[in-house]
């Protein structure tokens, strides 16, 4: 135990014992000064904290905290905690502000006085200090004196906030669903459904917004009323400007004091006061001010809809079997890193000869800076890439040059920023609360990150199928991939047992196909799976194609080592898998670069040789675009892209080298004679084609073959060396044959041909169309 004992106190003991002698009184004891004990964890002083005094914290590091025996500075990292978010907090995560440092005490043990008061210490204003969010870290924030958030209730005698009325009832007006429903060009009907799993719900419910200058109060232009029946708020709002964007949010709590602002789920857009100020105007032209009401994200409506005129309506992608995919992430694609970017380059792709992008997730993600695998807004775009018309702009282009686009969706999880997550909170462990009927405290199955959604929901079911349609018929888009469906479960799992056949995933993806079957049965849908043989059959058969990895044995081939680069696994006739049902790739976003480990890890002169570097990838090409099955580039997998995925943290922004189009225009140019065999005789790469090949471990020294015949007679041959010395080859023997991809000019049949290191010659039956 430590004790202090006030200075201040023994030197008034000591004066009065002075008084006393002096006068030959009687000394009169003096009771010891309290003892203040200070324990493992936060102390406060005083215990019962009040808004309008000082606070002294002080935080003692037990043996098990991360700061026990730590010797750099310490600072606070606080906030008022108001209406269900951090307010007021000095500064930011990773910043030391002089004013956030704390006094070394004693060993392990800090201190701070938050002075003259808590409220002059935060400038809180008129706003109502009822509870403060505390962490202890160090300097640089990678320790943290307790793992969980600390909150600490503190007295407001001077601003006691708002106070709502009894709850008004009334029922859910006809024809309205959850989220903005727009009744007329001056009439909105705002919809929150609020019923946990418990059955319970908040106590009161409001809103704010431009519509009632963001102040709350008990009439009809705040209160909502409540519906038992449905489990949902409403309020009618009338009056409205048809041209103006409205921001607002929802304001909920309980009687005990809990209370959060929420924007809609259901919003096309939001307003975030921590990222948009960092979006370029060139980007988001004409941003909308966020408004000062707001506490943290806020929603956006307009009653007349904004309209677009589409130039093309009646695209649809036309051989689902025959696709190649170009994965695209427009943060790190172009200079810009906007759409207006990706917009500039669309001649580029067109040229590669690609038929579909797929775009790396783009529904509002927290921040501007992301792969966007951290959703926080299923129904809104993110700003960072560009405004509602360019989506629509862009998406109407591609398909004006016969390009599909296809979106990578996120629906196995969503970020604390997502209103489903923050409407049911439980802020000590800082998780979803094990009452939220939308959400799974922990995921069941290992592949985890932010707060899993439980698909068995009919909740979350009803959702996704809502935001699916909404994507269909808003942007018209030709499909979706979906991310990480194995994690659609609700059953237990480890690495080990993840993968096992799981007949409840397959229902719930099945009923997401059919979903999207009734709005486009043209559109396309991909999952990254990964799971057991049968399971993935059986979604074939439902019309959905899966990922297939073959990353490791292109990068072994493209290296020049033997060892684990069979490419067999990437054809469906290889086990009996429904045809066209694998999207097989050499590299996607989630994988090292073929470029980069051939540079780094290739064997003989490939580390040194740009040219045989190119070569060997030119090599890898044509043992992979020859396999029937629609198949994925990641982008600038075709210019030899050589930047590791760890650059700047593996989710990090990775610099451009637009300049390789032109310096490893090699490999360009056998991509795009690949693909442009693909698009030119589709016979060969249909269903009923046959396909014959020597990929193995085993047929490394002597060369690898594939031959690939189409039912009316076309027929490829491709042979390739992926050593590191020349192997002797013996052109076909049998009818007449074209060297495909060189001069196109007829080849000697049956002759002895030296191909040298890491070359591949394709010949085919058939004169190249001119």
């Amino acid at each position: 135990m430590q004790k202090i004992k006030s200075l201040f106190l023994i030197g008034i003991v000591a004066s009065v014992l002075f008084a006393s002698c002096s006068k030959n009184e009687p000394i009169i004891p003096i009771p010891e000064p309290p003892v203040v004990v200070i324990k493992d964890g936060l102390n406060y002083l005083p215990e019962a904290p009040d808004a309008d005094k000082e606070l002294t914290i002080t935080f003692k590091a037990a043996s098990s905290s991360a700061l026990y025996g730590y010797a750099g500075n310490v600072y606070i990292h606080t906030g008022v905690i108001a209406e269900g978010t951090w307010m007021y907090v000095p500064a930011a995560w990773d910043q030391n502000l002089d004013k956030c440092k704390m006094t070394k005490v004693a060993d392990n043990t800090w201190s701070i006085t938050l002075s003259p008061s808590i409220r002059q210490w935060f400038a809180s204003g008129e706003t109502s200090v009822q509870k403060l969010g505390i962490v202890i870290r160090s300097a640089d924030g990678t320790k943290k004196g307790l793992t969980e958030d600390s909150f600490v209730t503190v007295t407001d005698s001077k601003y006691t906030g708002f106070v709502p009325a009894a709850i008004k009832n009334a029922p859910l007006p006809n024809g309205v669903e959850a989220g903005i429903n727009v009744v007329n060009s001056s009439t909105v009907t705002l919809v929150l459904y609020d019923k946990d799993k418990n059955g319970a719900h908040k106590d009161f419910a409001h809103v704010v917004g431009d519509f009632n200058q963001w102040k709350l109060s008990n009439d009809k232009s705040s209160q909502m009323f409540r519906d038992d029946a449905s489990g949902c708020w409403w309020i009618t709002l009338e009056g409205l400007d048809p041209t103006k964007e409205y921001a607002f949010q929802y304001y909920v709590g309980t009687k005990a004091g809990e209370t959060i602002r929420l924007a809609d789920a259901y919003c096309h857009k939001i307003l975030d006061p921590d990222n948009d100020k960092f979006i370029a105007a060139s980007t988001y032209p004409d941003k909308k001010d966020y408004p000062q009401g707001g506490i943290g994200i806020v929603s956006v409506f307009k009653t007349a809809k904004d309209s677009y005129t589409w130039k093309v309506n009646n695209f649809s992608v036309k051989d689902k079997d025959n696709l190649v995919v170009y994965e695209l992430l427009v943060r790190d694609f172009t200079d810009t890193g906007d759409l207006n970017g990706v917009m500039s380059k669309l001649d580029y792709l067109k040229s590669l000869g690609i038929n579909a992008i797929e775009l790396m997730p783009v529904q509002e993600f927290d921040g501007n800076d992301s792969w966007g695998y951290n959703p926080c807004f299923f129904f809104a775009m993110d700003k960072a890439y560009g405004t509602d018309k360019m989506y629509k702009d862009f998406i109407d282009a591609c398909h004006a040059k016969d390009i599909a686009v296809i979106l990578d969706v996120v629906y196995n999880h969503a970020t604390g920023s997502h209103p489903f997550a923050k409407l049911y909170w439980d802020s000590k462990v800082n998780k979803t609360a094990s009452y939220n009927p939308w959400f799974n405290v922990d995921a069941p199955h290992p592949y985890s990150v932010f707060h899993d959604f439980n698909h068995e929901s009919p909740l979350v079911r009803t959702f996704v199928k809502r935001n699916l349609k909404f994507l269909l018929d808003e942007y018209h888009l030709d499909g979706f991939r979906f991310d990480l469906t194995k994690g659609f479960t609700q059953k237990s799992s480890t690495e080990s047992t993840a993968s096992a056949y799981d007949a409840s995933r397959i229902a719930i993806l099945k009923d997401y196909n059919a979903a999207i079957k009734a709005v486009n049965d043209k559109a396309v849908v991909i999952m990254e799976h990964f799971c057991d043989d049968k399971e993935e059959k059986e979604l074939s058969l439902d019309g959905i194609k899966v990922w297939r990895n073959l990353n490791n044995a292109y990068c072994q081939s493209g290296m020049s080592w033997s060892e684990n680069s069979d490419f067999s696994r990437l054809y469906t006739g290889t086990n009996a898998m429904t045809f066209g049902a694998y999207m097989g790739y050499m590299e996607s976003h989630d994988e090292e670069r073929v470029g980069y480990k051939v540079l780094t890890y290739g064997n003989g002169d490939l580390k040194t040789n740009l040219v045989n570097r190119l070569k060997s990838l030119s090599t890898n090409a044509a043992f992979f675009f020859t396999v029937p099955g629609p198949k994925m580039i990641w982008q600038f997998g075709e210019m030899a892209y050589d930047v590791s995925i760890d650059v700047n943290g593996r989710t990090g922004k990775k610099p451009l080298h637009w300049e390789y189009q032109t310096q490893n225009k090699v490999l360009v140019d056998t991509y795009t004679k690949l693909i442009a065999l693909r698009n030119d005789y589709p016979s060969l790469f249909a269903s009923g084609a046959s396909l014959t090949w020597k990929v193995g471990v085993n047929d490394w020294n002597n060369g690898r073959t594939l031959t690939l015949k189409s039912v009316d007679g076309k027929e490829i041959r491709v042979f390739g060396n992926f050593t590191t010395a020349a192997i002797n080859y013996t052109t076909p023997a049998d009818g007449i044959w074209y060297n495909y991809l060189g001069d196109g000019s007829q080849v000697k049949t049956g002759e002895s041909i030296t191909i040298p290191a890491h070359e591949f010659r394709l010949y085919s039956n058939f004169a190249k169309n001119k």
